[in-house]
This record gives structure tokens, sequence and C-alpha cells, in this order.
């Protein structure tokens, strides 16, 4: 069963919620999901945080990691905002994407942020940011058909 599949039958087997925390696992040959559920219904979900690790980029040169990453910015067009390079550190071995531009109104500017890391995790978070304040993780509000649409693609891309 593909990852996809696996939390598709995981989400449609949980009841409606709001307003707490579930965290959904699962995994297929050579993939491993983990996201944050804070909201789920019908239509769509929330989570605070989105990760896939993959095997076969476990110890993926940082030219891959970084060639991975242009590959998912053009991919995740069905985003909230297109998502772009931002940084590369080669110490750590990590790609950072971010919204470009990212959503902003009277109360902040909000975004999300993809990191490409050593190890095979690419993680998605959503965060927002108000002006004088820190930035903070909030949910990503999805469809269920994006929220699959996202599993498919970054195992796709592992």
């Amino acid at each position: 069963m593909s990852l996809r599949s696996s939390a598709d039958a995981i989400l449609n087997s949980l009841a409606a919620f709001h307003d707490e925390e579930r965290l959904l696992e699962c995994h297929d040959a050579g993939h491993r999901l983990r996201c944050q559920l804070s909201a789920l219904d019908k239509l769509g979900c929330a989570f605070q945080m989105f990760e896939v690790r993959s095997d076969s980029l476990a110890s993926a040169s940082m030219d891959r990691l970084k060639e991975l990453s242009e590959a998912l910015s053009r991919r995740l067009t069905y985003l909230l905002e297109p998502i772009s390079l931002v940084e590369v550190d080669a110490d750590q071995r990590v790609v950072q994407l971010r919204s470009n531009p990212p959503q902003k109104d009277e109360t902040g500017t909000s975004y999300y942020e993809l990191l490409v890391a050593a190890g095979g995790r690419l993680n998605l978070r959503r965060y927002a940011k108000s002006p004088g304040n820190p930035r903070h993780p909030i949910p990503a509000q999805v469809t269920r058909e994006v929220f699959l649409r996202l599993i498919a693609d970054f195992a796709a891309a592992g």
C-alpha cells in the first residue's frame, strides 16, 4: 500500500475533530509520514507539522538536496503561495524554502517553510509573524485532496 493510500485509510477511519492534536503516522517501503493534525472534517484538515522521511535520501549529497528542493518548488504550485529557495546551509546539510511572496494582511505575515534536510527529512510547516513579535507556528489548513497530494509528492521526491 502506498504512503498516500495508508494515510487516506487512516483519515477515513477518524471521526471529525477540532482544537485537539492527533498524530497521524504511517509508512510504506522506504517512506515514513508523521503529521500533527489539529483539525479534521469531511472536506479538509489542519496540521501543525508535516514530515516525510525517505530512506533513499538518507545519505543524499548537498547537490541532491538542492535538486530535490528545486523540484519540490516547481511541483508544489497548489499551496496558498508558491515556495522558493531561501537558504542553503551546507554545514548542517539543510535547504530552506519559504513562500515567495508570503501572505500579508493587516495582522502580519504568514508563510510556508519547507526544510529539505540530511537524513532524508522533508518538513513542511506554516508560520505567522505579527509586527514586533517573533514568528510562531500556525495550523496549515488544506483540503483532504491537497493533503493527500502533498503526501504523494513528498514520497515521489524521494
